[in-house]
């Protein structure tokens, strides 16, 4: 495509070393895409006849159908997805393949083609994560009953419903899928038109091709066009939050699924086993989530490292973006799946989680809440329970063996109705603040998310 300028062939090993075409093949539908638009706009302008747009639309439409098939053979030589076509087209229909780069670079013609594959993807991982939303939702329909120790610093702290904590992550996601969707404005924006650097003196109509591609809005300076990838900068960061929201998910199922803990039990289909220890059962999905989180922070830093030191305009250097992006979308669109399925599987040992939320201390936080209503400040109150706690570890008993007297000697506020208090459901049901995890509350957002998710 240089050979006008340069008097040697370009050695072999630079030819490998700067092919692309062995990764940005999948962009090919949306290169087909930008240039039978951009085809159109020269159709437009006078610059090809209507029988060369018309062989030109055909040409591109019989190349994805081939690789769509399998069929189309790529060549390493060609560096990348947009000459591997071009040149098959020129090829096949003569001159009006030839005349299709006209007016553009492939500058801003990768630009466009990130974009619309990065449209294409958001909304893709959109649906992955309602999928996962919807398991978490039909989970939590299915044990909304259960209630478990809920957690601070890792030690048991008060009571909750199971389907409040699972709704937890369905509002993680949520942030999630909002925040891709604000990502998508920016995504969203037409650049194709900005040639390498300045446009081009042969002036096509962009607003044509953006209505034609669908896009909101067409970019306002040619030199930011061809060297922008913020958009895809803030995909992998929306992304990497997303890694983060399934790592701490992984960590609570890995330590339920534990013997500790034995609160779940994860399906045979998602787990594996040992080549030497034959009783274990691993939860690998959970474990390399965990682990792959870590690839989607690399892939961000990857990309903002290899940008934050690049003059204006486009650096070869920016071919380094694709890897980056297309690995954290396989590998988040991935997990997200295999979570979908694995949670509809989850099984939940009522019998244990029963015995977990027998314990005392779970309450303490109500006893000092009972006080505070009979006229204690909550300072002072707190103080009280931390004795009555340390009474019961005293006496080697929960809150409920201690004697009326017991109470009282700590603090005169106790009444008979104490024991009202030490109630695990009670003490669930009666927190009703919205957000809270009271059985009301939990079955009015378990119906609210069906709907919405529906």
């Amino acid at each position: 495509m240089w050979k006008g300028r340069f008097k040697t062939d370009t050695a072999e090993l630079l030819k490998k070393y700067s092919e692309s075409i062995s990764f940005d093949w999948r962009l090919y539908s949306h290169d087909i895409d930008g240039s039978i638009a951009h085809a159109a706009a020269l159709l437009d302008a006078g610059v090809i006849t209507a029988n060369e747009n018309k062989a030109i639309k055909k040409g591109l439409e019989q190349i994805r159908s081939e690789i769509d098939r399998g069929e189309f053979k790529f060549d390493p030589n060609l560096e990348d997805v947009h000459m591997n076509i071009e040149s098959a087209l020129t090829k096949r229909i003569g001159d009006a393949g030839a005349k299709l780069h006209t007016a553009r670079s492939r500058n801003d013609q990768v630009a466009l083609d990130l974009r619309l594959y990065l449209r294409a993807e958001t909304k893709e991982i959109r649906k992955c994560l309602a999928d996962l939303q919807r398991s978490l939702v039909t989970l939590g329909d299915r044990y909304k009953q259960v209630i478990i120790p809920g957690y601070t610093h890792l030690q048991r702290a008060q009571p909750v419903l199971f389907a409040h904590h699972l709704l937890a992550y369905v509002e993680m996601f949520r942030r999630d899928s909002d925040r891709l969707a604000d990502a998508g404005k920016r995504i969203n924006v037409m650049p194709l038109g900005s040639g390498a650097i300045a446009g081009s003196t042969i002036n096509l109509k962009r607003e044509l091709v953006a209505k034609l591609l669908g896009f909101d809005s067409i970019t306002q300076n040619s030199m930011d066009a061809v060297s922008d990838r913020d958009f895809a900068c803030e995909l992998l960061a929306d992304i990497a939050i997303i890694g983060m929201h399934l790592s701490r998910l992984s960590e609570d199922l890995i330590l339920w699924a534990s013997s500790e803990f034995k609160f779940v039990t994860i399906s045979d289909a998602y787990t594996t086993g040992s080549s030497l220890m034959p009783q274990k059962k691993n939860p690998d999905v959970a474990e390399l989530t965990r682990g792959k989180t870590g690839r989607l922070y690399g892939n961000l830093f990857s990309l903002l490292t290899t940008m934050k030191g690049l003059p204006m305009t486009y650096n070869r250097d920016m071919q380094e973006d694709k890897e980056p992006v297309f690995d954290s979308i396989d590998t988040v669109k991935a997990a997200l799946s295999i979570f979908s399925a694995m949670m509809l599987e989850i099984k939940v040992d009522e019998a244990r989680v029963t015995e977990a939320v027998a314990d005392w201390n779970l309450l303490a936080t109500d006893l000092a809440d009972y006080l505070v209503k009979h006229g204690v400040p909550f300072r002072k109150a707190h103080e009280i329970i931390g004795k009555t706690v340390a009474l019961c570890i005293e006496k080697q008993v929960g809150f409920s063996d201690l004697l009326l007297k017991d109470f009282q000697q700590l603090s005169p506020a106790f009444k008979k109705d104490v024991y009202e208090v030490l109630d695990v459901r009670k003490s669930i049901d009666a927190r009703v603040a919205v957000g809270a995890p009271s059985s009301a509350n939990v079955a009015v957002q378990l119906k609210n998310w069906r709907k919405i998710l529906k």
